[in-house]
């Protein structure tokens, strides 16, 4: 008898769609949908799609407008220093501890993410370098075995993801931060500080994209004078 693997749970499932959309930018800061508007597009029943607004509300990706609609909450300058405060307390250290576990399999697997990256710049494919930058990011802290300090910090993508969507529709992609060639090549070295401060470049040449485009056009990074 053939052991089945486990299949993932309805309400996980929607839970990560409804999560990459906002991750990916499908959903602009200020823009209002209802919940009825997510079963559809999600193909999905109420009960799990209630579940799934309930849980990203709960963490800060989606804020109740009253009448069953919802939103992604639009990013002030003040919550982009805080987010910016707390990526770069975590986020190099989960890299320098995935660092210190690394292998050639991970390392072999990174640069394969790297090579998709380098393709969605190279493109000008929004989406696809915003997936693959998730998860090069994601793929190397999952190796730091910090389950506490992952969650942190997907809680605080979900809040910027939106905003960087924009940046990158904006300005396109050809100047996009890319600290990842030095971080594969920290890794191959086993120099868990390099890995450490090549991750910190990387994270704050992102939100430093943010807060430029924010003072540049506020209205179309935080969503003001939005309906």
């Amino acid at each position: 008898m053939h052991r089945q693997e486990a299949k993932t749970p309805e309400h996980e499932a929607i839970y990560r769609r409804l999560r990459d959309m906002i991750l990916f930018g499908e959903v602009e800061p200020g823009q209002a949908v209802t919940i009825m508007g997510l079963r559809d597009h999600l193909g999905a029943g109420m009960t799990p799609v209630r579940e799934a607004i309930r849980r990203l509300t709960a963490e800060g990706a989606l804020e109740a407008l009253g009448n069953r609609r919802i939103t992604v909450p639009v990013l002030s300058p003040n919550q982009l220093e805080q987010i910016s405060f707390s990526r770069q307390a975590v986020e190099p250290e989960l890299a320098r501890r995935a660092a210190e576990r690394a292998d050639a399999t991970l390392i072999s697997e990174l640069r394969e993410i790297d090579r998709r990256i380098d393709s969605a710049i190279e493109k000008g494919n929004i989406r696809l370098y915003l997936e693959q930058n998730f998860r090069f990011h994601f793929h190397l802290y999952a190796r730091a075995e910090a389950e506490v300090l992952e969650r942190l910090v997907l809680g605080l993508w979900l809040r910027v993801g939106p905003s960087l969507r924009i940046v990158c529709g904006r300005y396109g992609t050809s100047n996009l931060p890319d600290q990842h060639g030095a971080t594969l090549d920290a890794l191959a070295t086993g120099n868990p500080p390099k890995v450490q401060a090549a991750i910190e470049r990387d994270i704050l040449q992102g939100l430093e994209q943010i807060r430029l485009s924010m003072l540049e056009a506020p209205e179309s990074v935080t969503g003001d004078g939005a309906d």
